[in-house]
C-alpha cells in the first residue's frame, strides 16, 4: 500500500497548516489521465466545527461563512487550481463555464451563491448539476453528502467535466447534458475516461417501493433491498447506464484509491476524535472502519460526510465534500 502514500495529504505525516496558518484538506487523489487529476475530500483537516466538522466545503447548510471561505482558499491552495462552483439543484441542466468564467472569490470562481459576488456585490448564482471547462488550472467541484460525482475527461482535447448525480438528477439526464455540452467543445465521447466518486451505495440508499419502482423503469435492474429491509436503488448503476448511453466507456475505478486511504488513515488521530463526537455511529474509529463494507459508500466510510448518515443520528446539519477535476 506504500505506492499510494505520498498522494494522500495525511495530517499526521506533514505540516497540519498551510503558510497562512489554515488546516491542510485532507484529500484522496486519482489520476485519471496523463495531466488529469480527480480529487476527493474528506471531512479532515479545516476549521468547522460541531455537525459541520472538520472541512465542511458547502455554504448553504448553516456553517459558519468564515470557516467554509477558509476551508475553499485552502482546497485551493492544496490542489493549486480556481475552484469553480455552481448552485446545484438536482437538474438536468450543465453549464459552459468557459462562457462566464472570471475569478470573483479569493478561492476561484463561485456560482453557488454564497461567497462569490459580482461587482456590485450581489452573489451570482447558476444554477446547474454539470459543468466543463476546457481550460487548464480550473478545479470543476461538485458537493457531495450522499449524491454521486461523475468526473470526465477527455485527454486528447482537454476537455474535462462533472456531474452531480443524485437521484432526480439522474432521472433528467445531467449525465447526458454534461456529456454533449463536452462535445460541443470538441470532446470525443470514446476518448472521454470517467470516474465516479464517494455516494451512498445501494445496501444503504432507500427510498421506498415507490420511488425504486419509478427509478428502475428509467434504469433497468438498479432497484435494490437494502440492509435495513426496505426497497431502495442503485445509483452508481444507473450512472454506469448513462455513461454508456452517452459513449463513454471508459472508467476508472476510484475504489481501490480510496480503500488504501481509509486504510492508511484508521490510526488518524483526526479523524478518531470525530468519530469520537460526531454521534453518527460507534465511537471507536477502528470498530467504525470494520463495519465497511463499501469504501465509497458515503453512509458507512467516516471519511465522508453522508446526510443519510447525519439524519439517522437525529442531527438537523451535516457538511459537504467536494469531488473536483482539474487539468494542469
Amino acid at each position: 500500500m506504500s505506492e499510494y502514500h505520498d498522494e494522500i495529504l495525511d495530517s499526521n505525516a506533514i505540516s497540519s497548516t498551510d503558510k497562512a496558518g489554515r488546516p491542510i484538506p485532507v484529500t484522496i487523489p486519482i489520476a485519471l489521465a496523463p495531466g488529469i487529476t480527480v480529487v476527493y475530500t474528506t471531512r479532515l483537516g479545516g476549521l468547522s466545527t460541531g455537525a459541520y466538522g472538520n472541512l465542511n466545503l458547502g455554504g448553504k447548510s448553516g456553517d459558519d461563512p468564515e470557516a467554509v471561505l477558509s476551508n475553499r482558499i485552502a482546497l485551493s491552495e492544496a490542489v493549486g487550481a480556481r475552484l469553480s462552483l455552481v448552485s446545484q439543484v438536482h437538474s438536468g441542466v450543465a453549464t459552459d463555464i468557459d462562457e462566464a468564467f472570471q475569478p470573483n472569490a479569493p478561492f476561484g470562481f463561485d456560482t453557488s451563491g454564497t461567497h462569490g459576488v459580482t461587482d456590485g456585490n450581489e452573489p451570482f448564482v447558476i444554477e446547474a448539476d454539470g459543468q466543463v471547462t476546457s481550460q487548464t488550472g480550473i478545479a470543476l467541484g461538485m458537493f457531495a453528502a450522499d449524491c454521486l460525482p461523475v468526473l470526465m475527461a477527455d485527454p486528447v482535447t482537454g476537455v474535462i467535466g462533472a456531474a452531480h448525480c443524485g437521484r432526480r438528477g439522474l432521472e433528467r439526464g445531467v449525465i447526458e447534458a454534461t456529456v454533449e455540452l463536452m462535445k460541443l467543445k470538441g470532446a470525443d465521447p470514446a476518448s472521454i475516461i470517467a470516474t465516479l466518486g464517494p455516494r451512498i451505495c445501494g445496501d444503504c440508499y432507500e427510498v421506498g417501493d415507490d420511488i425504486a419502482d419509478t427509478f428502475v423503469k428509467r434504469f433497468p435492474l438498479t432497484k435494490t433491498t437494502t440492509r435495513f429491509g426496505g426497497a431502495g436503488i442503485d445509483i452508481a448503476e444507473a450512472a454506469m447506464i448513462d455513461l454508456s448511453f452517452a459513449g463513454v466507456h471508459q472508467i476508472v475505478d476510484s475504489m481501490p484509491r480510496v480503500h488504501a486511504a481509509t486504510e492508511y488513515l484508521e490510526a488518524d488521530a483526526e479523524l478518531a476524535e470525530l468519530c469520537r463526537t460526531d454521534g453518527e455511529g460507534p465511537e471507536d474509529l477502528a470498530e467504525r472502519i470494520q463495519h465497511i463494507n463499501r469504501s465509497m459508500c458515503t453512509l458507512e466510510n467516516p471519511l465522508w460526510y453522508s446526510h443519510r448518515r447525519a439524519a439517522l443520528a437525529g442531527k438537523p446539519h451535516e457538511g459537504r465534500l467536494l469531488a473536483l477535476i482539474v487539468r494542469h
